[in-house]
């Protein structure tokens, strides 16, 4: 039995046994992408290359024996680098977006697509789930929201983009009917207390996503009501008051005190509630750089100056966020803010580092190319744009779900366990580091429970593995040769003629989102 080192750790393993196995054997963590336990390694990403001593190059370590006085090293510079490498290799021959163009020119980075998908299943509970975990006050937005996100919308390329505002309306509308509106869970109360100045969409959004991470909220406000400008600058036809004051209720209902006609405007005041709480976020709208000054606040030429990643003020342990600091009155810019801000202030007020939130990792195709439309277009619903007769009406179920079939789906459906993504993400590697011309779209959606995007295959062949492995009568293999080899059905046959049997195991496999299921 072959004894080794890795990172200057003994251990023994049997013979034929890899430097892969001997890692999991001493608990070390080896990224691997083209390698799965049961079958043949195909040493090909080279995403789990190791340094060996005496060795001229580095090894894949799921493809080379482990050797009687080996000594490894998994976590080196050297190695970092060269992963790094084979990473923004892969990105460079990668066709398709991470998260959908409409999902990143949100403002509060709402995963659009992934709603969209749960109205056309008819699973709205799922979709206000999905929602909420973004956007406070979804049926707010729904109605006076100027639609960031359907400037993104790729499907505008074809013909009219998605009504995503209207859709995420239905949503909320249609939680707030229902007999039990949905209310995510919050963690156990912990002994930390926020205080929020202004009610409006910033700090009612802060002290939602706040008492869900278990800090107990007081929010002043100098109006005798909650809502700020949504419920003193916006009108009645445009925000229904009825709406307004339900979607506050379920914010309400998470536990914060509210304390209106109470105004916070000096550094005596300000200075107070900084000794009475434990973090401060300044939320009350637009103000002049005199104003702030009084609080003993530094400004900038758009309003309170703030750290623009973690939204820190230059008083310790106050934040601020919304119109105070960037004066634009865009609301779901500043319900993006309170939610961002509720993060940076859980980080503080749980005594580690205030990053602020992570950037999501993402790739893009780019400008769609002549011939892509018609591809991305085989897996939506030809039909129109759908209208409503009148400016304050919403969708019915008929019609939203017709609107919601016309989402061409531009995302990734496994954008959460890609491992190319999260290695990516992992060791900073760029997608535009190597350029190239890219390859046109392909998206096969013949089968009934999964989409084959052949752009996003790494050709690590696992998936052919385990179609000849069940015994698929055509199964999957190998078709071309150099740059241009891919997996594919063999005779210019269906995805759906593939795999009859091992559909869900190749899709479990699959490294990346070029085997997904369809919802």
């Amino acid at each position: 039995m072959p004894r080794l080192s890795i990172d200057n750790r003994e251990v023994e393993v049997p013979e034929g046994a890899t430097i892969l196995d001997a890692a999991g054997k001493l608990g070390i963590d080896i990224p691997t992408m083209c390698f799965m336990k049961g079958y043949l390694p195909s040493t090909s990403c080279m995403v789990c290359v190791v340094k060996v001593e005496g060795r001229a190059v580095l090894l894949p370590a799921c493809g080379t024996l482990a050797e009687e006085g080996m000594r490894v090293e998994s976590d080196c510079e050297e190695v970092h680098q060269a992963r790094k490498a084979a990473l923004e290799l892969l990105l460079s021959d990668h066709v398709g977006d991470c998260l959908g163009p409409c999902h990143m020119i949100c403002p509060a980075l709402m995963n659009i697509p992934l709603m969209i998908r749960q109205i056309a299943a008819g699973k709205l509970r799922d979709a206000i789930e999905t929602v909420k975990k973004d956007i406070a006050l979804p049926a707010v937005l729904g109605r006076i929201c100027p639609k960031p996100c359907e400037r993104g919308c790729r499907r505008a390329a074809i013909d009219e983009a998605v009504s995503i505002c209207l859709l995420k309306r239905y949503v909320a509308d249609a939680d707030l009917e229902s007999a039990k509106p949905y209310s995510p869970a919050c963690k156990p109360e912990q002994d930390k207390r926020v205080a929020i100045i202004g009610a409006g969409p910033a700090g009612l959004a802060a002290a939602y996503y706040l008492q869900q991470a278990g800090f107990g909220c007081t929010v002043f406000d100098d109006h005798e009501q909650p809502g700020g400008m949504l419920r003193y600058g916006v009108s009645e036809e445009d925000l229904p008051r009825d709406v307004l004051d339900k979607e506050i209720a379920q914010i309400e209902k998470l536990g914060f005190t509210f304390k209106g006609k109470t105004r916070i405007d000096d550094s005596a005041s300000l200075e107070k509630l900084h000794k009475d709480f434990d973090a401060v976020f300044i939320a009350f709208g637009a103000m002049d750089a005199g104003d702030a000054e009084s609080m003993g606040l530094k400004t900038s030429a758009k309003g309170v100056a703030i750290d623009g990643k973690t939204y820190q003020t230059n008083m310790p342990g106050v934040f601020a966020g919304g119109d105070a600091v960037r004066k634009r009155r865009l609301t779901v810019r500043s319900v993006a803010d309170g939610k961002e801000a509720a993060e940076c202030i859980s980080q503080y007020l749980s005594g580690g580092k205030v990053t602020g939130p992570d950037k999501p990792f993402n790739t893009r195709i780019g400008k769609i190319q002549d011939g892509e439309k018609e591809r991305f277009a085989e897996c939506a619903s030809n039909n129109p744009r759908v209208t409503v007769s009148h400016k304050g009406e919403g969708f019915t179920d008929e019609q939203a779900r017709r609107e919601a079939a016309r989402c061409l789906h531009c995302d990734c459906r496994k954008a959460d366990s890609c491992k190319l993504r999260q290695y990516a993400r992992d060791y900073g590697a760029r997608p535009n580091r190597y350029k190239s011309e890219r390859r046109l779209f392909v998206q096969q959606a013949q089968h009934p429970k999964l989409i084959y995007e052949p752009g996003k295959c790494i050709d690590c062949g696992l998936c052919v593995q385990i179609a000849t492995k069940a015994g698929e009568e055509l199964g999957l293999t190998f078709i071309g040769r150099g740059f241009d080899v891919r997996v594919a059905v063999p005779f210019e046959r269906s995805i759906a003629d593939g795999l009859k049997q091992s559909a869900a195991e190749c899709v479990a496999a699959c490294p990346t989102g070029a085997l997904a299921f369809t919802e």
